[in-house]
């Protein structure tokens, strides 16, 4: 897969970057959603610099996706419970079946 360049901004500053082709929709949105909540972080805050104010919006962003990633592990648990307990019932279901024609 080859690479493209893909014009982005992040807090009025133009940025060109390089990503895989085929992912530059997801690069775009990425830079708008950091944009986005680095303009929210500036606006609430008072930051003695842009980095600063760039470095709390990355922490919360990282935050953001280790809670999804928690919540995404604890659902992957939950529906395998599910399925087991599907699978359990079907199981039981058919020796059920079986037993009644013998």
């Amino acid at each position: 897969m080859g690479k493209s360049a893909v014009n982005i901004c992040i807090n009025g500053r133009k940025l060109k970057v390089a990503c895989p082709s085929g992912d530059e929709s997801a690069l775009i949105a990425a830079s708008t959603e950091l944009d986005n909540r680095l303009s929210t972080m500036l606006s609430k805050g008072n930051f003695e610099s842009s980095e600063q104010a760039l470095l709390m919006t990355a922490l919360n962003l990282s935050n953001d996706l280790l809670a999804l990633q928690k919540e995404v592990q604890v659902e992957k648990v939950n529906n395998e419970s599910k399925i087991a307990l599907l699978q359990s019932t079907i199981e039981q279901a058919l020796n059920d079946q079986s037993i009644k024609r013998a």
